[in-house]
């Protein structure tokens, strides 16, 4: 795994506002809250801001990177080399030693500083978030959507060399096209970055009138978004190479999309079951009766068994939401009605009932 000189020089941690040893979903929640409140789509001029959290997700989100990123941290420099003079100090550690552990760590071979290979290398792109508002409906039965993402994408005028048409970049003369140059500190040196080239190996001497030499511009893409059905509110789709352009040949990062499901003015939610709320009348609930309730598609009969209480819930097999899992039920809660106004001849039909002893004894049990 190649390890970034970067990783010296920022604390990962500290930009996502973690402890180092917080837990994945801790890294990933704090992840989530801060690239939602620095998104650039939503709160412009906070482009830095977001790629420096985005950096630090995709190291310490990977336990790969994070193991490796976190060994380079404790052996680094920011933890200091001591020693006296190029021999070996009181525990044998010598400076050829050390020269090969920097070597190692910026792509060099050996502690003499010879560069093994240029800045030219792929690197991916970036990761984005967007997110998305879904009816009801479409969360539940699926759909196919877009949605506009700003990002960085290779520039069509140059086919993303940065060089105006017509012409080519050229080889540094700064660094002879490695990308980097040596450093030397002391009794060691290692490789940095080109400061004439940026590390690309190559310089542009007449710039794209597009991107101004970077081989890339921003702008507005439309993505095509297919929400599975069963999606539920507040969940995130993965979209494997639809993120920003990738460097020098490097994988396209991915796009992620959050979803926001509107409510629906019957049904609720409660996993892959939807629920609904039935008003029926004291008639119904004493005798029993068979209504109709509808659901996602078409109405459904429903039994009401006699002497149902209000507040009880039937289940109705498979009239839920379709997910990975299988599909729901719909969860029917009933409610007994109780009239506002009542007619004479409803009133006298009550009066009837409550002089046949209607509610007798139902309240013994309080002792009053």
């Amino acid at each position: 795994m190649a390890v970034q000189r970067d990783w010296f020089e920022k604390d990962y941690y500290k930009a996502l506002g973690v402890k180092d040893g917080a837990t994945d979903a801790e890294i990933t929640k704090a992840y989530r809250k801060l690239a939602k409140a620095n998104h650039p789509d939503a709160n412009p001029g906070r482009e830095d801001r977001f790629k420096e959290i985005a950096a630090a997700n995709e190291v310490l989100s990977d336990p790969a990177k994070r193991k490796e990123y976190d060994e380079v941290r404790r052996s680094g420099p920011a933890q200091g080399f001591g020693g006296s003079g190029a021999g070996a100090g009181a525990s044998g550690f010598r400076s050829d030693d050390l020269g090969d552990l920097l070597g190692n760590l910026f792509g060099q071979g050996g502690g003499r500083g010879r560069s093994r290979g240029g800045g030219r290398s792929p690197r991916r792109g970036d990761d984005l978030e967007t997110i998305i508002s879904l009816s009801f409906a479409d969360s539940v039965a699926g759909a196919i959507t877009a949605v506009d993402v700003m990002a960085d994408a290779p520039c069509e005028t140059c086919n993303a060399t940065g060089a105006a048409p017509g012409t080519t970049p050229v080889l540094c003369s700064n660094c002879g096209g490695r990308g980097t140059i040596d450093a030397n500190q002391g009794f060691f040196s290692f490789s940095q970055p080109c400061t004439t080239c940026g590390g690309t190996g190559m310089r542009v001497e007449k710039p794209c009138p597009t991107c101004h030499g970077s081989g890339a511009h921003r702008r507005a893409r439309t993505v095509k978004v297919r929400i599975p059905a069963g999606v539920e509110d507040g969940q995130r789709i993965r979209l494997k190479g639809r993120g920003g352009a990738g460097v020098n040949g490097g994988q396209p990062g991915d796009l992620h999309v959050t979803v926001r499901v509107a409510a629906h003015e019957l049904f609720g939610r409660r996993g892959s079951d939807l629920t609904l709320v039935v008003p029926v009348s004291y008639a119904e609930a004493a005798l029993g009766a068979t209504i109709k309730v509808p659901t996602m598609d078409a109405a459904v009969s429903v039994r009401v068994p006699p002497g149902t209480r209000s507040g009880r819930t039937l289940r109705v097999k498979g009239r839920g939401a379709q997910t990975k899992g299988g599909s729901g039920d719909l969860l029917v809660t009933v409610e007994v009605a109780v009239p506002q106004e009542l007619t004479a001849e409803q009133r006298a039909a009550v009066e009837a009932l409550a002089a046949a002893g209607d509610g007798a004894g139902i309240r013994t049990y309080l002792g009053v």
